[in-house]
């Protein structure tokens, strides 16, 4: 049974990215069977490894973003280092990189020197801001480019600042936009046998995740506002978050009824018990309630208020009316039917221990992909020069006695 782990099968990838944005791309390339090779300095790694300090341990938020691939370690200073990875780039088939602007560019391993090398090689690039921007030198990290891609100018309460939205979008979003990319230009070097130069920038990338905002902009001719817990789109009351009982910081529910099914309205009325408003002029439309809103907000309060997150959910829900309860990550963590499907999956650090994560969510035939761990730093250092560059035992001692290696 295919478990989604042979659709790369093959597929060489070596991987120079750190922390996040780059980490997230080639993160899926591994758990869909591509052989990542995660390049890194022999003095400490990847700096994601020891973001808080744990000790000698790898920390959790590397272990998230590093999982089902191997670890090497070169010394970019050494000019046998350089050399070595222009061999592994050699075997590539992609090569991706977000070190800081111009940084790939001084080691000697740019586009234009790679793509040489090898012709056929995806050649993947992760920026803040993209090549001809006024801002393209400027470093970014996830917040940044939140703030200038516009998903900040949206987030936050109608008549207050900017917030940053919780999901890493500059980073894990701009890294899935990416892997979808590489997808495609291995499907084309199929055809034409020839590599490609990909690139993509953090604040570029959010443009493609507030597209929504854009056609509010359109219709209204003014700058998409921010909508709290409602959206930039539109609003239709109810639409937005109710308080439940408990009184919790997530004791919420998320109810929502759209414009284009008149038939919410009327189900959540029987729900709530105030069929005698069915058909009552002033919340019959979506107009109509826009203009009584306070009063259609407070009655699904009452109601909500007599009930937990996760009656007012499953009532609500079974009506027909789109519902959801605000479930916090330790609530999700500890629901056991996310690990019976595999969207979470435990596995065994060398280092760590026991560890659960989320896996990749798309199942093949019924199953996610599995998770092995991340990689110790240096790991692989054998195996993948013997697997990739057939260098046999005597001259991976010497690259090691020669402190080309880690």
């Amino acid at each position: 049974m295919a478990d989604g782990q042979t659709c790369l099968k093959g597929v060489k990838v070596l991987d120079l990215t750190q922390f996040e944005a780059g980490p997230s791309c080639t993160e899926a390339l591994a758990w869909l069977g591509a052989d990542v090779v995660k390049l890194e300095n022999p003095g400490g790694g990847d700096p994601g490894r020891a973001l808080a300090g744990q000790g000698g341990k790898d920390d959790p938020y590397f272990l998230l973003f590093n999982a089902n691939k191997k670890s090497i370690t070169v010394n970019l200073k050494d000019p046998k280092g350089l050399a070595l990875v222009k061999d592994l780039a050699a075997k590539a088939d992609v090569m991706v990189e977000n070190f800081a602007p111009g940084a790939i560019e001084r080691l000697g391993l740019g586009a234009d020197v790679i793509r040489k090398l090898n012709p056929s090689i995806i050649y993947c690039q992760v920026k803040g801001f993209g090549e001809g921007s006024p801002y393209e030198k400027n470093l970014a990290f996830d917040m940044i480019a939140q703030a200038c891609g516009g998903t900040m100018s949206i987030t936050g309460e109608r008549d207050g600042r900017p917030l940053k939205p919780g999901p890493s979008l500059g980073d894990t979003g701009t890294g899935m936009l990416l892997a979808i990319s590489i997808l495609g230009a291995l499907y084309r070097r199929k055809e034409t046998g020839q590599g490609d130069h990909l690139q993509v920038a953090m604040q570029d990338a959010m443009l493609h995740y507030i597209r929504i905002a854009f056609a509010a902009q359109y219709r209204t001719g003014k700058p998409a506002q921010r909508a709290a817990d409602s959206s930039v789109s539109n609003t239709t009351p109810p639409m937005g978050t109710f308080p439940c009982q408990g009184g919790g910081s997530n004791d919420y529910v998320y109810v929502f009824t759209s414009r284009a099914n008149p038939d919410h309205w009327r189900r959540l009325l029987k729900v709530i018990g105030r069929e005698d408003l069915t058909g009552d002029a002033r919340y019959e439309t979506p107009a109509a309630r826009v203009e009584h809103a306070d009063e259609v907000n407070a009655m699904i309060s009452d109601w909500t208020k007599r009930h937990t997150k996760h009656e007012a959910m499953e009532l609500i829900g079974a009506a027909g009316v789109p519902a959801g309860a605000v479930l916090d990550t330790m609530e999700l963590y500890n629901d056991q039917t996310f690990e019976q499907r595999g969207i979470f999956q435990t596995i065994e650090h060398p280092t760590v221990g026991t560890f659960r994560m989320p896996a990749w969510p798309v199942r093949f035939e019924g199953r996610p992909p599995p998770v092995k761990p991340s990689p110790l730093l240096g790991q692989n250092n054998d195996d993948v020069l013997s697997d990739w560059l057939s260098l046999d035992r005597d001259a991976i001692g010497g690259l090691k006695s020669g402190g080309v290696l880690g």
